[in-house]
């Protein structure tokens, strides 16, 4: 069986993303997809900026466990835009795209 590559191999997950997904390693696309099943479960998404729940919208509200994993990401992507969830607190937003940088500063 040939080894996996790109997306679909797995890595290395931090201590909070480990916590978080239950396993210490998995393919990019799995974290992805348990963070938005956990956001989904949990009535997480907001259509406005620090809005209230409303489980649609492009803004993702902190709870304490998402917290956690978001405050481990500050990042640069190559088109220069900077994401730093550092500062953030429970029941702030942050914009579902930013997800990936989540994703990518909680693997080792």
């Amino acid at each position: 069986m040939a080894e996996s590559k790109g997306l679909k191999k797995p890595v290395k997950l931090n201590e909070d993303m480990a916590e978080f997904c239950g396993v210490s390693e998995l393919p990019r696309t799995e974290i992805t997809k348990k963070i938005w099943d956990y956001i989904k479960a949990n009535k997480l998404q907001t259509k406005t900026q620090n809005g209230q729940p409303e489980n649609a919208g492009k803004y993702i509200i902190a709870d304490e466990k998402l917290l956690k994993i978001f405050k481990n990401t500050h990042s640069t992507s190559k088109s220069g835009k900077v994401t730093d969830l550092r500062s953030l607190n429970v029941g702030e937003t942050i914009d579902m795209m930013q997800i990936a940088a989540v994703v990518s500063a909680n693997i080792l």
